[in-house]
């Protein structure tokens, strides 16, 4: 006769806790009124780019007519041919000769002010937030505090110090003699080389940084600009995108200093030349038309290139403080 042995029962399978059943149509009605508000306004944000676009391809006569014509029903390419001197239209059209050379020193101008903010934006970010000297946070502040006064107060004593540029432009030891730096690359360029706004926003991002990083490649024996270089910098991509971006965007939108600064046609810059389609009476509307449409392309190209850095760098930015 056999003994009868109790074995334990089989662990029944776990069981998942029923998941909370909210309120489904609280979110559905949510999202829909976010959808009713967000669409007609991404709808007025792109419309004026949209009719921009679509009367660059539109005849004179047809630009201003009424309802707006979104689909050009005569498109030409006449506006563009014009805008850069190309064929009949560009025979036809007056002050479009140095087209080519506005972009040209636009792209000069914009790329070599994003480089160097860049580099001494982040130089400066660094030393706020990773370097110990007395008084760093008072400097700081100081540092910020310019950000409230209006670029316009500066503008005159920023024309004053670009003229007495010492050995510049005929210039004599003393800056007196010449032009300095005013009519050249120098005074379209420098002036904007650092940014109060581009340090704030990098040192906010660096303060993220662990400081076990920085303290580790120094052991290995990394100097202090190759711990910036190597260490620091790499882990910086998203914030430098965003700073890329707006320095970029705004060096080549910016009319007010260069029409300051610059009197000779060889370094206008691209919203100086289309300025020389605005004149009163007689206004190359198809020109200008097509022209402002050259003009935005790389700006857009550049958002949508870093859009993904740009906006985990906004995101990012500020986390600590």
């Amino acid at each position: 006769m056999t003994a009868v042995v109790d074995r334990p029962a089989p662990p029944s399978p776990p069981t998942l806790a029923p998941k909370p059943r909210g309120p489904v149509w609280r979110r559905r009605a949510f999202l829909g009124f976010c959808y009713l508000v967000l669409v007609p306004g991404a709808i007025l944000f792109v419309a004026p780019f949209a009719w921009l676009v679509s009367a660059s391809f539109q005849h004179v006569g047809d630009i201003f007519s009424w309802p707006p014509q979104w689909i050009p029903k005569n498109p030409t390419l006449d506006g563009y041919k014009g805008f850069f001197g190309i064929g009949k239209a560009g025979e036809l059209a007056e002050g479009s000769e140095g087209a080519w050379r506005w972009f040209l020193n636009s792209a000069f101008v914009a790329g070599s002010v994003t480089t160097l903010q860049l580099f001494f934006n982040s130089l400066a970010a660094y030393t706020f937030a990773k370097r110990r000297f007395p008084g760093r946070n008072i400097i700081f502040m100081v540092f910020l505090a310019t950000m409230m006064v209006p670029p316009q107060v500066t503008l005159i004593p920023n024309y004053l110090v670009l003229k007495h540029v010492p050995f510049f432009g005929g210039n004599d030891i003393m800056g007196q003699g010449g032009h300095g730096w005013l009519d050249s690359y120098y005074g379209l360029i420098l002036p904007g080389a650092v940014s109060a706004f581009g340090i704030f926003l990098l040192r906010q991002y660096m303060l993220a940084i662990p400081d076990e990083l920085l303290d580790a490649a120094r052991i290995d024996g990394a100097g202090e600009f190759k711990v910036f270089w190597k260490v620091v910098l790499p882990l910086c991509g998203p914030a430098l995108a965003a700073t890329a971006i707006f320095t970029f965007t705004y060096a080549w939108e910016d009319f007010l200093w260069p029409l300051i600064v610059v009197s000779s046609s060889d370094h206008y810059t691209a919203p100086l030349g289309l300025a020389l389609f605005v004149v009163k009476n007689r206004t190359s509307w198809n020109l200008l038309m097509a022209g402002s449409v050259v003009a935005t392309l790389p700006m857009v190209v550049m958002f949508l290139i870093f859009q993904r850095r740009f906006i985990q760098g906004i995101s990012m930015t500020g986390l600590k403080g």
